[in-house]
């Protein structure tokens, strides 16, 4: 479980985007900032003192009883990777109850806790103890500080409640959330969805990256595990199978080329996310990156050259004579097998759209551009004809 930073709304669900947390080195969960370098920022710290706000006592049971009762348990070793030790029922600061683990990371932990002070649930994700994942921690703080900051309303993006730092710990506090949009998938059993919330799913997620992209945030790592939904309830629609997300693969083709993150990878990854909302399956179900470039020529068509000519070092392997080594350099026969069984883009929908067929394959089309300077951009995806029209 990951948590950041888009609040998204609609009349059927409410859900969540959220950027992933693992900015340090070796992560690929990452908000990058573009132009703008991180400030300085004061070190705010906990100690095992309790609340000095008076706290009420049950019956029978004096203020010292009531200040010993919301004190933070005797300190414990972290664990070999610095994960925060904790049991159930601790307190974290004399303010949080730890209530239950929603999930974890390489970045740390996210924890359900009581907020005593605002007599409310919330998720506080504690960062590991290891200077690489304070030093992002305090990076991640500044975005969703600088996301509040410009947040005129309307932007989806979730505020940030709090932040301390305790016992080495650096914790970061967010409203709790439901569950992820993978989720979602797996409890409906990667079941299609309908169009139309396709299409407001879309929209959102698109003015959430739009907002972003304004403030030279790019969000890197945008899939169903980092989308999360407000209300636990969730639509019950027809089965479909799918494989587990652990092995699908949401990057963009000159990130596997070596060729840098800009703001149109994030719309190749919403295209992705459409496709699998639409279909029920993951459009390109690996992590192998040579096996990925096939799928993806299979699906759109051949790489370009110039961008084939532009490669790095590290991937001019998957390549011999300016185009594709495949399936030469295919790893076994079940992978030529998994490419083999792709079809065409449009061949892939078409059986799960109705009238709206045309103008989304349209939208696509755009967004999947293996090309990211011919790629739409978030606010120019929004005014596509399959936004503006419901048919």
């Amino acid at each position: 479980m990951k948590y950041a930073f888009m609040k998204l709304k609609t009349s059927q669900l409410e859900q969540i985007v959220y950027t992933g947390g693992d900015f340090a080195g070796g992560g690929g969960d990452m908000v990058e900032q573009k132009d703008e370098k991180s400030r300085k920022r004061r070190r705010l710290a906990w100690d095992d003192a309790p609340p000095k706000q008076p706290q009420e006592a049950k019956c029978g049971e004096s203020r010292k009883q009531v200040l010993c009762r919301h004190v933070s348990p005797p300190k414990r070793e972290d664990d070999r990777e610095g994960h925060y030790v904790f049991n159930l029922g601790d307190n974290l600061t004399p303010r949080y109850k730890i209530l239950s683990k929603m999930g974890e990371g390489t970045f740390g932990r996210v924890l359900e806790c009581w907020d005593r002070q605002t007599r409310e649930y919330v998720a506080i994700k504690v960062v590991r103890s290891m200077n690489k994942y304070r030093e992002a921690a305090m990076i991640e703080i500044d975005v969703l500080e600088q996301l509040a900051k410009n947040d005129k309303g309307g932007s989806h993006c979730v505020q940030i409640r709090n932040w301390f730092d305790y016992r080495n710990h650096i914790c970061i506090v967010f409203e709790r959330l439901g569950p992820s949009l993978f989720d979602f998938l797996r409890r409906n059993k990667y079941s299609p969805f309908p169009v139309d919330l396709v299409r407001e799913f879309g929209r959102q997620l698109l003015e959430s990256v739009a907002y972003m992209h304004d403030l030279n945030l790019i969000h890197t790592d945008l899939k169903p595990e980092n989308i999360l939904l407000v209300s636990s309830e969730y639509l019950k629609l027809p089965g479909c199978k799918r494989i587990s997300s652990d092995e699908t693969h949401f990057r963009a083709p000159e990130v596997i080329l070596g060729l840098g993150w800009s703001y149109p990878c994030d719309i190749w990854s919403i295209g992705c996310i459409l496709v699998e909302l639409c279909s029920g399956e993951a459009l390109f179900q690996t992590h192998e990156n040579l096996e990925h470039l096939a799928m993806m020529e299979r699906v759109l068509g051949p790489l370009p050259e110039h961008m084939i000519r532009r490669a790095d070092r590290g991937a001019e392997k998957y390549f011999r004579r300016s185009r594709l080594n495949w399936p030469e350099g295919a790893v076994s026969r079940e992978s030529i097998r998994a490419v083999k069984k792709l079809d065409c883009l449009k061949n892939m929908l078409s059986q799960y759209l109705g009238c709206s067929r045309s103008s989304f394959i349209d939208l696509l089309h755009d967004m999947l551009r293996f090309d990211p300077s011919e790629r739409l951009m978030a606010r120019e995806a929004l005014e596509h004809p399959f936004f503006r029209n419901s048919a």
